[in-house]
C-alpha cells in the first residue's frame, strides 16, 4: 500500500496550479453568493489534504479494488433514481445519514480507476471485439443511470472522458476513425431529430436550450437570457475589470441578473470583476492542469497510471471547454461546474480525490522520459 518515494519525483508544480485555482474559486464564489464562501474554502482545505494524503498511497493498491469501486458507483447512481433529491426539474442528490453528495461527479473519478486497472488487465486483447464489447457494456449501465436522472451534461462529460480512456488505453486508431466516420453523421442526425417536436429523445427544457443557441433572439427572455446576460457581464469587464465586489450599478451580478452565478456562469462574475487578464489567469491555469495531467500519463509506470492520468486531464480540460463555452455562449446551455472554481462540494472533493491519485502515478513515473 505504502512504497518509498523520492521527494524530487513530487509534482509540486501541479499541486500549486490546483490550489490557485481553487483559490480564485472560493474568492469569486465570495462575490457571487457570500454565504457560501466559507462552505467552498473548508470544502477546498480539505480536499487539498486529501489529494496530497492521496499521492503518498500506491495507487496499484486502490485498482486491486476496481470491481468493487464499480458496483458501489451502480449502487450509488440506481439510488439517485429511487430515492435522490429533486432540484430544479433534476433528481441528481443523494442524502445519505444527513451527508447529501452528487453521485454523478463521483462517478467520473470512479471511472477512471475502474477502467485503468480493467484495461490492463485485457491490454493484450483491447482491440479485439469482445473486450471492445465490454467496455461499452460496462460503460453504458452507469452512462444510462446519469443520463435518466436527466443529467444530460455530465453524461456527455462521461462519453467523452471514456474516449480518452480508450485511446490512452491503446486502442487502435483504425476503430478510432471508424467510430468517429459512423458517430459524426449519427450524432448529427440524432440533433435533428430530437430537436423535432414531440420527439423523446430530450427534455423539453434541454431541447429548448439547443433551439435558444441556435436562435437567442427568439429565447431572449426564456432559455437564452442568462447566456446572453452572461457574454454581457464578461465584455463589460474589458481588459481589468470593474473590482472585486464592486457596488456597480451597473453589474449584471449585482443586478442579480443571472441564477445559478456561483455554479454554471462563475466565469462571467471572473469576466466582469477581473476583466480580460482574470479570464486569461483562469484558462491559462486549467489549460496548464490539463497539459501536466497529459504530461504525467507519457511518464506513467504501467498503462493503469497512464489512463489515470490522461483520464483527469480529460475531465478538467473538456469540462472546462463545456462551462466556458456556455458562459460566452458560443455552447448551448448544459449546466457543468468549472473544475475548481463553481461551487459544489461534490465536483470540488471528487476532482482533489483524482488529483491525489495523479500526483501518486508522477510520484512512481519512469525516469528519463522527454
Amino acid at each position: 500500500m505504502f512504497k518509498r518515494f523520492k521527494i524530487r519525483d513530487y509534482d509540486f508544480k501541479l499541486i500549486i496550479m490546483v490550489l490557485a485555482l481553487a483559490g480564485i474559486g472560493v474568492m469569486a464564489i465570495g462575490s457571487a453568493e457570500p454565504a457560501l464562501q466559507t462552505r467552498q474554502l473548508a470544502g477546498a482545505a480539505a480536499g487539498a489534504v486529501i489529494m496530497i494524503a492521496l499521492s503518498f498511497f500506491n495507487y496499484s493498491f486502490f485498482l486491486k479494488l476496481h470491481w468493487l469501486m464499480y458496483a458501489g458507483n451502480l449502487v450509488l447512481l440506481a439510488l439517485v433514481i429511487f430515492m435522490g433529491k429533486d432540484a430544479g426539474g433534476a433528481q441528481r442528490w443523494l442524502k445519505i445519514g444527513g451527508l447529501q453528495f452528487q453521485p454523478s461527479e463521483t462517478a467520473k473519478i470512479l471511472l477512471i480507476l475502474f477502467f485503468a486497472q480493467f484495461i490492463m488487465e485485457h491490454k493484450e486483447k483491447l482491440n479485439s471485439f469482445k473486450i471492445i464489447a465490454c467496455c461499452l457494456a460496462l460503460i453504458l449501465v452507469p452512462w444510462l443511470l446519469i443520463y435518466k436522472q436527466p443529467d444530460l451534461s455530465t453524461s456527455i462529460v462521461v462519453f467523452v472522458v471514456f474516449c480518452v480512456i480508450m485511446f490512452a488505453g491503446g486502442i487502435s486508431y483504425k476503430l478510432v476513425l471508424g467510430v468517429l466516420a459512423v458517430a459524426i453523421p449519427t450524432v448529427a442526425v440524432m440533433i435533428s431529430l430530437a430537436l423535432q417536436p414531440d420527439n423523446k429523445i430530450l427534455e423539453d427544457f434541454q431541447r429548448n436550450r439547443i433551439l435558444a443557441f441556435i436562435n437567442p433572439e427568439e429565447y431572449a427572455t426564456k432559455e437564452a437570457y442568462q447566456q446572453l446576460n452572461s457574454i454581457m457581464a464578461i465584455g463589460s469587464g474589458q481588459l481589468d475589470g470593474k473590482g472585486y465586489k464592486n457596488n456597480e450599478i451597473t453589474s449584471v451580478k449585482n443586478g442579480n441578473f443571472i441564477s445559478e452565478l456561483e455554479t454554471d456562469f462563475i466565469f462571467a462574475v471572473i469576466g466582469e470583476e477581473f476583466g480580460f487578464k482574470g479570464c486569461v489567469v483562469v484558462i491559462v491555469l486549467l489549460m496548464l492542469i490539463a497539459l501536466e495531467c497529459v504530461s504525467v500519463a507519457r511518464r506513467a509506470k504501467d498503462l493503469a497510471g497512464r489512463i489515470i492520468a490522461a483520464g483527469m486531464g480529460g475531465i478538467v480540460a473538456f469540462q472546462s471547454f463545456f462551462n466556458i463555452g456556455v458562459a460566452t455562449f458560443i455552447l448551448p446551455n448544459t449546466g457543468l461546474p468549472l473544475p475548481f472554481v463553481s461551487y459544489g462540494l461534490t465536483s470540488l472533493m471528487s476532482l482533489f480525490i483524482g488529483m491525489g491519485f495523479v500526483l501518486n502515478v508522477r510520484l512512481q513515473a519512469r525516469r528519463n522520459i522527454q
